[in-house]
């Protein structure tokens, strides 16, 4: 009886250290390394999502901005989530995805919620909501900002809110840091905060000149997702997929597709 104690009470750690294993194995599966293409490809985007494609090209994007899978990417003001369930599995296995989303984004928490197997190893979700909250983490601690059709908000609030964002995303990344911006195009040389308010597009002079006032430097410049169809001349809701306007002028909209956007890839020094 007492060598039968003796020897459970030797096997009492390995039992224990097992224990602990199988819980953490149960608690967070490690996650698949995958590619962009992969991502792009699974299943858990619907047909919509993938139906949109065609005009977001979202591999040819991701690429031109120079993401790799070891990264650190804040994706700002992700909306319902587009870009998210391509990001997050993508960075899942070796990289971190940070979410800055409004706080009230009940929409967009439930998708996460919803799906852990595609958003479980998401790093964080942080209040993001300009002017009033503008702060992404501590300094020098990401590799990469990503923000996508967005930039007009924050203009259409005050030329000083989209300086804002600007200011946080350049203190957020670490020197060498990139800045990826995708934006709704107007003509050159329009005016920057009434033609965001009537148009929902931003100039991309007006655009480039903002990131480098705030110490970016423009590293390129890439027309994957223009649309020379686009006059550049008509509020962007007019547009598919929300075809607001008019039900005579949809088939005019459908024609000419998405709204035209500059795809611009800025350096941290």
């Amino acid at each position: 009886m007492f060598r039968r104690t003796c020897k459970l009470l030797a096997l009492l750690p390995a039992l224990l250290l097992l224990n602990f294993t199988v819980h953490a194995a149960e608690t967070k599966t490690p996650a698949a390394e995958m590619s962009l293409q992969q991502a792009v490809q699974g299943d858990w985007r619907s047909e919509a999502n993938k139906a949109r494609d065609v005009y977001r090209h979202p591999v040819e994007t991701l690429q031109f901005f120079g993401i790799q899978p070891g990264m650190t990417v804040i994706e700002l003001s992700p909306g319902g989530g587009w870009y998210t369930e391509i990001l997050a599995p993508y960075l899942a296995a070796h990289g971190q995805l940070i979410e800055a989303a409004p706080p009230k984004a009940e929409k967009f928490t439930a998708k996460l919620k919803g799906n852990p197997a595609v958003f479980g190893h998401i790093a964080k979700v942080i209040p993001f909501a300009p002017p009033e909250q503008v702060s992404l983490g501590p300094s020098r601690s990401a590799d990469m900002v990503l923000t996508f059709r967005n930039t007009h908000d924050w203009l259409i609030n005050s030329p000083d809110t989209l300086a804002a964002v600007f200011k946080s995303a350049f203190e957020v990344l670490k020197p060498g840091g990139i800045l990826g911006i995708e934006e709704h195009r107007a003509r050159p040389f329009s005016d920057g905060q009434a033609t965001a308010a009537a148009l929902h597009r931003i100039s991309e002079d007006y655009m480039i000149a903002q990131a480098i006032k705030a110490g970016f430097r423009l590293a390129d410049v890439s027309q994957v997702n223009a649309n020379p169809n686009d006059p550049e001349d008509i509020n962007i809701h007019r547009l598919p997929p929300d075809l607001s306007g008019p039900e005579d002028e949809h088939a005019k909209m459908k024609a000419i597709g998405e709204s035209d956007r500059m795809t611009l890839k800025f350096v941290k020094p």
